[in-house]
Order: structure tokens, then C-alpha cells, then sequence
């Protein structure tokens, strides 16, 4: 009598252990005296490898029980929340390329700034003896700090005054 497989054109296209789960036989390699398994590094007393622990999180908080379920979408909400998601990414992108685009107007204009006060002298035009003393003052460190807090710190100015608020100022 003819098996099902070789009836069909099947036979020795599967191997056995598939066709007949209960007949095979487990095979055992031989293992070696310098392997890294963890038997033999549980044997030297080292408790076996050494666990991430960022792992051992992140499977405690999936298998958590208060863990929510995963989203499970349907194909056309997948693909709407693809789109939502996708749009939202490219506005963002927008948006920072936008205000990377307006730090660097300011900064380009802070450089020009600084440049025409290098080159302002005495008299408003450039060259004299003083060319460059109101750049000099600008980007001067010293004494600005003067026991306050460095959140407080700015650049040195003429505006607000240096004595700041006139207490005395009454409504005429």
C-alpha cells in the first residue's frame, strides 16, 4: 500500500520530523569545554549572563497588567492614521525648518551688526582712532555679572538706562 504523500507527489518533499513528529529522534551535539553557553557559565557560579536591565523594563511593562492592549487598526484607519501621522511629521518639519531659517536671519543680521560697530570710529564713520571702541564696549565681559544671578546676565547696552526705574517721577 502507497503512503498519502507518495500518492500525491509529495514524497521526500517534507522531511520526517514534520510527517512523523513521535519517530524522530532528538539529536545532541557534543558540547564544547571553552563554549559560553549559559550552562556552563551557571556552573561557574556566575549566576548565568548578565541581564540588561533596560530589557528586563521594558518586558515587566509590557506584560504588565494594567498595561493596555496595542492598537489594532483596520487597514483603512491604519492608513488614515498614516496620513494623519505622516502630515503631522512634515508640518513639524516645517516648522522647525522655519525657525532654524529665522535663527539664522538673526544671526547673520546680529554678525552684520557687529561688523558696523567694528568699523565705526569717533566721528560715525569709519576709520579714526577709535574705530571699533563701541564694539570693543559690546562685547566686553568684564563686571557684567556684578552678584547677580546668570539668568538675569545681558549683553551690555545703552538701553534700558542704568539707573533703571525714576521713583520720583510724579504726574505733572
Amino acid at each position: 500500500m502507497k503512503s498519502f504523500w507518495s500518492l500525491n507527489g509529495l514524497a521526500g518533499t517534507w522531511p520526517a520530523c514534520q510527517i512523523f513528529p513521535s519517530r524522530t529522534l532528538a539529536v545532541q551535539l557534543p558540547i564544547s569545554r571553552f563554549s559560553t553557553s549559559a550552562t556552563l557559565q551557571a556552573r561557574k557560579g556566575k549566576g548565568g549572563p548578565k541581564k540588561d536591565k533596560r530589557i528586563v523594563l521594558i518586558r515587566y511593562f509590557l506584560n504588565h497588567p494594567r498595561t493596555p492592549r496595542p492598537l489594532r487598526f483596520s487597514r483603512l484607519r491604519a492608513l488614515r492614521h498614516w496620513a494623519i501621522h505622516r502630515a503631522w511629521n512634515l508640518y513639524k518639519a516645517k516648522q522647525r525648518d522655519r525657525e532654524e531659517r529665522d535663527l539664522e536671519r538673526m544671526y547673520n543680521s546680529m554678525r552684520l551688526a557687529c561688523e558696523e560697530l567694528r568699523q565705526i570710529g569717533e566721528n560715525g564713520m569709519p576709520g579714526g582712532k577709535d574705530e571699533g571702541r563701541l564694539y570693543r564696549v559690546a562685547m566686553e565681559k568684564r563686571n557684567i555679572w556684578q552678584g547677580a544671578p546668570i539668568e538675569y546676565a545681558r549683553i551690555q547696552t545703552d538701553w534700558p538706562s542704568k539707573s533703571g526705574w525714576n521713583h520720583e517721577w510724579k504726574r505733572g
